[in-house]
Protein backbone atom coordinates (compact mmCIF):
# COMPACT_ATOMS: atom_id res chain seq x y z
CA UNK A 1 0.00 0.00 0.00
CA UNK A 2 1.45 3.33 -0.99
CA UNK A 3 0.53 6.77 0.23
CA UNK A 4 1.14 9.57 -2.29
CA UNK A 5 4.06 11.69 -1.08
CA UNK A 6 2.46 15.02 -2.08
CA UNK A 7 -0.50 14.55 0.29
CA UNK A 8 -0.77 15.15 4.04
CA UNK A 9 -2.55 12.73 6.37
CA UNK A 10 -4.57 12.89 9.59
CA UNK A 11 -4.47 10.35 12.39
CA UNK A 12 -8.17 9.77 11.64
CA UNK A 13 -7.07 8.43 8.19
CA UNK A 14 -8.09 11.30 5.95
CA UNK A 15 -5.80 12.77 3.31
CA UNK A 16 -5.50 16.40 2.22
CA UNK A 17 -4.08 17.74 -1.03
CA UNK A 18 -1.90 20.82 -1.25
CA UNK A 19 -4.03 23.96 -1.37
CA UNK A 20 -4.67 25.60 -4.72
CA UNK A 21 -5.94 29.13 -4.12
CA UNK A 22 -6.75 28.10 -0.53
CA UNK A 23 -8.83 25.06 -1.56
CA UNK A 24 -7.77 21.50 -0.74
CA UNK A 25 -9.28 18.15 -1.65
CA UNK A 26 -10.05 15.63 1.12
CA UNK A 27 -10.52 11.86 1.00
CA UNK A 28 -9.87 8.79 3.10
CA UNK A 29 -6.71 6.75 2.83
CA UNK A 30 -6.36 3.36 1.19
CA UNK A 31 -5.62 1.95 4.66
CA UNK A 32 -8.98 3.26 5.95
CA UNK A 33 -10.85 2.09 2.85
CA UNK A 34 -9.43 -1.42 3.27
CA UNK A 35 -10.27 -1.45 6.99
CA UNK A 36 -13.85 -0.36 6.31
CA UNK A 37 -14.55 -3.00 3.70
CA UNK A 38 -16.99 -2.33 0.88
CA UNK A 39 -18.35 1.22 1.29
CA UNK A 40 -22.08 1.26 0.47
CA UNK A 41 -23.16 4.74 1.61
CA UNK A 42 -21.45 8.12 1.98
CA UNK A 43 -22.84 11.11 3.89
CA UNK A 44 -20.82 14.24 3.11
CA UNK A 45 -21.01 17.75 4.58
CA UNK A 46 -23.19 20.24 2.71
CA UNK A 47 -21.64 22.78 0.36
CA UNK A 48 -21.43 26.09 2.22
CA UNK A 49 -21.17 24.47 5.65
CA UNK A 50 -18.11 24.99 7.83
CA UNK A 51 -16.02 22.19 9.27
CA UNK A 52 -13.65 22.12 12.22
CA UNK A 53 -10.40 20.18 12.19
CA UNK A 54 -10.70 16.93 14.12
CA UNK A 55 -14.49 17.01 14.29
CA UNK A 56 -16.94 14.71 12.54
CA UNK A 57 -18.40 16.10 9.32
CA UNK A 58 -19.99 13.05 7.72
CA UNK A 59 -20.23 9.27 7.72
CA UNK A 60 -19.07 6.31 5.70
CA UNK A 61 -21.16 3.16 5.89
CA UNK A 62 -19.69 -0.16 4.84
CA UNK A 63 -20.74 -3.76 4.95
CA UNK A 64 -18.82 -3.98 8.23
CA UNK A 65 -19.66 -0.79 10.11
CA UNK A 66 -20.48 2.92 10.11
CA UNK A 67 -17.53 5.27 10.60
CA UNK A 68 -17.35 9.00 11.14
CA UNK A 69 -15.63 11.17 8.56
CA UNK A 70 -13.42 13.80 10.20
CA UNK A 71 -12.36 17.17 8.83
CA UNK A 72 -8.56 17.44 8.65
CA UNK A 73 -8.69 21.27 8.62
CA UNK A 74 -10.94 24.22 9.49
CA UNK A 75 -12.81 25.70 6.57
CA UNK A 76 -15.85 25.97 4.31
CA UNK A 77 -17.04 23.13 2.09
CA UNK A 78 -16.96 24.38 -1.51
CA UNK A 79 -17.63 21.13 -3.39
CA UNK A 80 -18.60 17.53 -2.74
CA UNK A 81 -17.88 14.57 -5.00
CA UNK A 82 -21.31 13.64 -6.38
CA UNK A 83 -19.75 10.63 -8.12
CA UNK A 84 -18.93 9.11 -4.69
CA UNK A 85 -22.42 9.85 -3.40
CA UNK A 86 -23.86 7.99 -6.41
CA UNK A 87 -21.22 5.22 -6.39
CA UNK A 88 -19.70 4.82 -2.88
CA UNK A 89 -17.50 1.94 -4.10
CA UNK A 90 -15.17 4.59 -5.60
CA UNK A 91 -13.88 5.11 -2.05
CA UNK A 92 -12.54 1.54 -2.17
CA UNK A 93 -11.46 1.33 -5.80
CA UNK A 94 -9.79 4.76 -6.14
CA UNK A 95 -9.33 6.40 -2.71
CA UNK A 96 -6.69 8.86 -3.98
CA UNK A 97 -8.26 9.62 -7.37
CA UNK A 98 -11.97 9.40 -8.20
CA UNK A 99 -12.88 8.48 -4.63
CA UNK A 100 -12.10 11.90 -3.15
CA UNK A 101 -14.87 13.19 -0.87
CA UNK A 102 -14.98 16.99 -0.68
CA UNK A 103 -13.11 20.23 -1.29
CA UNK A 104 -12.61 22.70 1.51
CA UNK A 105 -11.55 26.36 1.45
CA UNK A 106 -9.23 26.38 4.42
CA UNK A 107 -9.54 29.12 7.02
CA UNK A 108 -6.09 28.34 8.42
CA UNK A 109 -3.06 26.25 7.59
CA UNK A 110 -3.17 22.60 8.66
CA UNK A 111 -0.97 21.96 11.69
CA UNK A 112 -1.31 18.41 12.96
CA UNK A 113 -1.04 16.57 9.65
CA UNK A 114 1.49 13.85 8.86
CA UNK A 115 3.74 13.36 5.85
CA UNK A 116 3.33 10.14 3.84
CA UNK A 117 6.28 8.56 5.65
CA UNK A 118 4.97 9.63 9.08
CA UNK A 119 1.53 8.24 8.23
CA UNK A 120 3.05 4.93 7.06
CA UNK A 121 4.87 4.65 10.39
CA UNK A 122 1.67 5.59 12.29
CA UNK A 123 -0.45 2.84 10.71
CA UNK A 124 2.18 0.18 11.42
CA UNK A 125 2.42 1.01 15.14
Amino acid sequence: MSNPQQLRYSKEHEWLSAAEEGVSTVGITEHAANALGDVVYVQLPEVGSTVTAGESCGELESTKSVSDLYAPVHGEIVEINEDVVNDPSLVNSAPFEGGWLFKVKMSDEPAELLTADEYAAFITE
